[in-house]
């Protein structure tokens, strides 16, 4: 029969390899963190340096509209179609806004604006002449999920 401080000397050991196996697998896991946090920060830098192109392009690539017959350059810093939308807050003006988004909220202050009331995705659809095809009023539809107001009870946005 073995000696209990025999014993106790084989569980000390068993519990001193098993931390420095834990050292190693932390000294690895602090690796591999680093680098993926390395890798994070490029990916941030290349997000912000695209986002700052895009707007520097944007900005390039003035509008020009026709005012009376004379031309005026406007430069347009406004989003391109598929850009992300940003979270509802007080006071974000509508032209952060991707422009088809800008639509949909265009033809629902228009229509509120008439007293005309609720109005339906179907119904916006149409109005923005993308016809009543179940995928057509389903994107208008998506925009009530997607920034979060009513098109059914013909709310604009939330505010907050």
């Amino acid at each position: 029969m073995a000696s209990v401080l025999g014993m106790l000397e084989e569980r000390e050991m068993a519990a001193r390899v098993r931390v420095e196996g834990l050292r190693e697998e932390t000294v690895r896991l602090v690796e591999v963190l680093e680098a993926a946090e390395i890798e994070l920060d490029r990916r941030v830098i290349a997000r912000e340096e695209l986002v700052e192109a895009l707007a520097v392009s944007a900005a390039e690539s003035a509008a020009v509209t026709t005012t009376e017959g004379e031309e005026v350059a406007a430069l347009s810093l406004a989003p391109v179609p598929g850009s992300t939308v940003p979270p509802r807050r007080e006071g974000l003006p509508v032209t952060v806004l991707a422009p088809d988004y800008q639509r949909v909220l265009g033809v629902v202050e228009q229509q509120r604006s008439t007293s005309h009331g609720p109005l339906r995705a179907k119904e916006i659809a149409v109005e923005l002449g993308l016809g009543t095809m179940p995928t057509k009023v389903g994107a208008v539809a998506s925009v009530e999920m997607v920034y979060g107001f009513d098109l059914i009870r013909g709310f604009a946005p939330a505010s907050g």
